[in-house]
């Protein structure tokens, strides 16, 4: 009998809540930015929440979003595409935690005077390391004439991935939101178009407005991003259905704003009763 074990690998590289969690690990927070040089050294915590003491190996990985919001491994920049990798120091690099308890990873920017304007991101990896068990290899005399069988055993290994950004100057980013349309499945699309040195990141809410005007959540997309070099992403949004709402009457608001809504990207109404829409830009002009 020969038997083999299956590594399946969980990575969790975009997600909708400020508190990373996958398997037993938990990261916060879910992004690090180094917002120009002022500030070199910033923490990310981790805590095993499990029963068992758990191994996690850290290491950089390079990252492309597609324009369904798919992430891609890749080893070159693309074209107006910085690694931040080369220019961030992280200690230690691997961490092993009893249950309950937690540790700071400390990330330091390096080799400032060789920093140009723009953007640079790499994704801080934290792979968990699975334990090996030895597996029995029983055989009979039977089993001796039979023809030899493989036995797979998974063993799920999960990760997190979390974005280093390090922004250098003035961000020129600017959003619209365009190709609205009202799904027969209650879901809003949407394309979200970037352009500028940087990316989008923050949260896209939906708000119905009644014909009389009164206007009310519908829809809410935390962590969203749009990661330079990219200039599209598209999406779907689930409206909530909720009592007195009719989908055919009324407008939808879409608002694509950085995180609590501090600044808006762009805004963009979609009018249900004859499905015009229009839409209005915002220029970011302020570093994220």
């Amino acid at each position: 009998m020969t038997k083999k074990s299956i590594l399946i690998l969980v990575l969790f590289l975009n997600f909708s809540f400020p508190l990373l969690a996958q398997g037993d690990l938990m990261v916060f927070p879910k992004r690090i930015v180094f917002d120009g040089i002022q500030s070199r050294v910033q923490n990310v915590n981790l805590s095993n929440t499990g029963k068992d003491t758990a191994t996690y190996r850290l290491s950089y990985s390079q990252i492309k979003m597609d324009e369904d919001g798919k992430f891609n491994t890749i080893e070159e920049p693309e074209e107006n595409q910085n690694f931040a990798s080369p220019y961030l120091r992280y200690y230690p690099r691997t961490i092993t935690l009893a249950p309950n308890e937690s540790q700071v990873v400390k990330i330091q920017l390096i080799k400032t005077s060789e920093l140009k304007e723009g953007e640079y991101r790499s994704h801080l990896y934290f792979r968990g390391v699975p334990k090996t068990k030895l597996l029995e290899n029983e055989t009979t005399a039977t089993d001796t004439l039979k023809p030899k069988s493989l036995d797979i055993q998974l063993t799920p290994v999960y990760g997190i991935s979390i974005a280093n950004i390090i922004t250098i100057g003035q961000a020129t980013t600017a959003v619209t939101l365009s190709n609205l349309a009202l799904l027969p499945s209650q879901d809003l699309y949407l394309d979200i178009n970037r352009t500028g040195n940087q990316s989008a990141y923050g949260e896209l809410n939906v708000n119905y407005i009644y014909p009389e005007g009164i206007s009310t959540n519908v829809g809410l997309i935390k962590g969203f991003a749009v990661y330079a070099p990219g200039n599209l992403r598209k999406t779907k949004i689930k409206l909530n259905t909720i009592p007195g709402i009719d989908y055919s009457k009324g407008k939808l608001q879409v608002i694509y704003s950085t995180p609590n809504q501090e600044t808006t990207y762009a805004e963009a109404f979609l009018n249900l009763s004859d499905n015009e829409e229009y839409s209005l830009e915002t220029e970011i002009n302020s570093n994220k």
